[in-house]
This record gives structure tokens, sequence and C-alpha cells, in this order.
């Protein structure tokens, strides 16, 4: 039986670096929107793949950019593994002048980062699966992509570290393909390390990943994938906006919780977070509200307007359980 899912996609469109009027703070044209994340085994390039996307298309300077750029926890770059899922906006514009939004949210390869990878998961439409062509397919790639499945992502598969000696492209496209039923000729390859083929996989991303789906004039519904407190301004969400459109100062319902709070702040991560006055459908930001506890800004928390807002929560995560006890 074949993983693989395969859907109609507009034609080959090339992008390159936006170089017109920054288009934060304006509700966006949907068709104009991707969001997608990156789920490989652990020390397949993941990172790698990410510091070469914003350097590629000048989202960080030459000046300012260094190794694991999204790895923001000092244990992260310790041990070169991520362990927290990070959001990033790049904007695009094409060669026929569309511009283009890319959220990319850097995920966990490792399983106890399981839940990670499930959270960040529910806020995207598509995944990049990245697999290293000295190795091939791991048993964890294939856990994580059954979560992609379960999510019903389209899945964009790629080799990365096609420049080591010991890297055998057309081996594992093959494995691949008999694996996971993904077609060899549409395995990208590339290497993160280096740069070649990285314009590829952004091409990919565009031709096919779905843009999201929602109405900018219905009951807000925004979905927190991901949460973690700030000494400073108090816990920080990372939000996806599924309905409706999200404005900085309104007053907001956490359903789940049952609790209002007062939007003090909602921006975007361009990786400088980026304070913005809306998020329309579609779109991911972060959310400040003055909440002190990560426990009331908990992972699927579904956030509504106090007034005139949903009544309904989104699907929710299973809450993580613990696979090692000590005593």
């Amino acid at each position: 039986m074949r993983l693989y899912r395969r859907s109609a996609r507009p034609g080959n469109v090339r992008v390159h670096r936006a170089t017109g009027p920054d288009s934060v703070g304006t509700v966006m044209d949907l068709d104009r929107i991707r969001n997608f994340s990156i789920i490989a085994h652990i020390d397949h390039g993941k990172s790698t793949l990410s510091d070469r996307i914003l350097e590629i298309t000048g989202a960080v300077e030459a000046r300012d950019m260094r190794s694991q750029y999204l790895d923001s926890m000092d244990l992260e770059r310790e041990r070169g593994i991520t362990i927290k899922s990070h959001p990033v906006r790049i904007d695009y514009k094409s060669m026929d002048g569309d511009e283009y939004v890319f959220h990319l949210i850097d995920t966990p390869g490792d399983v106890d980062f399981h839940h990670e990878v499930s959270r960040s998961l529910a806020a995207c439409e598509g995944a990049l699966l990245v697999v290293d062509a000295a190795q091939g397919v791991e048993a964890q790639k294939i856990n994580n992509l059954y979560l992609a499945l379960e999510h019903d992502l389209e899945i964009v598969a790629a080799l990365n570290k096609i420049d080591l000696p010991a890297a055998d492209p057309d081996r594992y496209a093959g494995e691949i393909e008999t694996i996971l039923g993904i077609p060899a000729d549409e395995i990208i390859r590339m290497s993160a390390k280096t740069g070649e083929g990285v314009p590829d996989l952004l091409d990919a991303v565009i031709e096919r990943i779905p843009a999201p789906v929602g109405d900018a004039g219905a009951p807000l519904q925004g979905l927190i994938f991901d949460s973690q407190f700030d000494q400073y301004r108090g816990v920080v969400s990372s939000i996806r906006v599924m309905q409706g459109t999200m404005r900085s100062g309104s007053k907001l319902t956490f359903i789940q919780a049952g609790a209002n709070h007062e939007a003090i702040e909602i921006g975007v991560r361009k990786p400088i977070p980026t304070p913005v006055q809306e998020l329309g459908p579609g779109e991911v930001g972060y959310l400040i509200a003055g909440i002190k506890d990560v426990g009331d800004a908990r992972s699927g928390e579904t956030v509504t307007t106090a007034s005139g807002g949903s009544a309904e929560a989104l699907p929710g995560y299973r809450d993580p359980k613990p696979m090692v006890f000590s005593g």
C-alpha cells in the first residue's frame, strides 16, 4: 500500500528574494501563503536546511548568520539537536511579481520529542521529508511521516547530503519509492550544506504544497501549537490562525481554559519578532497576552474573540504521556 498521495498543483513557479514592500500587517491572499514543516530523523540536516533557506532567501543578513540559527536554546546548540519547534516567516516575490509568504516550522527529529512534531504539523498544510543520501530511510522518519499523513499533509521528499562521498541518491530514491510510495523522479536531490538543490526545493513548496483555507470575516479560531515563558513578557505562544482575523489589543477567550485575556501584542518571527496589527487566516505568528503560567496557554488551545467569537474549539492534542519514570 502506498502512503504517498498526489494532488493537482499549479505549474512551475520560479522564485527569488523579495524586494518589494513588506506585506506584514495586512491580511494576505491565501493563495500566496505556504505553511510547511521539516520532518526527518535526527542529524539528517533539518537545522542546516533551515539555515540555508534563511541564507538563500535573504531572511537573515550574511553578517548575522550562524549555524543552527533557529535553535535558540543552549542545550540545542550544545548537542546539535532541535528540541523546540521554531516557526519563522519568509517573504518571497515570484518572477511574475506575485508575493508569497512561507511559514517554516523547524521541528525536532528525535523520537523523544514526538509530541513537539505533532503539535507543529497541526499548523501546516505540507511537510518536507528530508532523508540522508548516505543513510537512507530510518525508522523514526517513517513514524514522523505517519504523523504528517494523519494531519493530511502534502509530502515533498528530498535527499540531503548528496555532496558526501558515501552518498548514493539513486539507490535511496528507489528505497523511498519502495517504502513510502513517493515517485523517485519527484524526489529532490540537494545539499543543505552547500546550497545545491535548495532553490528547487523552494520551487516544490509552491508547486506541491496547497495554500491554506479560511475566511477572514468568520469568527476567530486560532490554534496555539507551542508556548514558552519569557521572564519579561510572560507566556509567548506560537499561534496559527485558522479562521477569522486576530487583532492587536482585542479581548480574547481561551476556550479550553475558559479564561479571557487581552492581546497585548501579536506579531510574526522574521526571524526577529516583529509586531503586527493583525493576523489573518493561514498566517502563523506569536501572541503575548499577559499570561503568567504556560499551563494557561497549553498546546491545542483554541483562541477566539471574547465578543462574537466562535463557540467551537478546534481539535486539540492528546496530552503527552511520560515514557520514562525515575524514583
